[in-house]
């Protein structure tokens, strides 16, 4: 087995199990820590900005991905885009989404660190 054939087809598979069966564990053993406090009555701007932006970068990644999963390679040739637009578009705007996905978590992750409130209402 070489590199390649264990980070692409091995660990996605041992990294799903992880989550799912850390995810049974937890709701089984520790069901009460198991929820969101809410802060929204803290501090409302960073966290509006900050959720929209890293909640459309996260349905736009999705939705890339599995659009790009589930659409056979035979329909891009006939709609006339080649492989190399094909993935030229797919990088634009995994890497535009990406992006939005990011400054959101950096603006949240700042608001949860940063706001004293916020901090307060958090545990770690």
């Amino acid at each position: 087995m070489n590199l390649s054939n264990l980070l692409f087809g091995v660990y996605p598979y041992i990294a799903l199990t992880t989550f799912f069966v850390g995810s049974l564990i937890r709701f089984d053993r520790e069901q009460y820590t198991w929820k969101a406090d809410s802060s929204q009555i803290f501090e409302k701007e960073q966290l509006q900005k900050g959720s929209i932006l890293f909640h459309i970068g996260v349905l736009a990644l999705f939705m890339g991905h599995f659009a790009g999963l589930v659409t056979p390679h035979s329909w891009f040739l006939a709609m006339g885009v080649s492989d190399m637009m094909h993935q030229i578009v797919a990088i634009s705007a995994g890497a535009a989404f990406g992006s939005l996905c990011m400054m959101g978590g950096v603006i949240l992750w700042k608001r949860r660190m940063y706001h004293p409130r916020v901090r307060a209402n958090s545990r770690f």
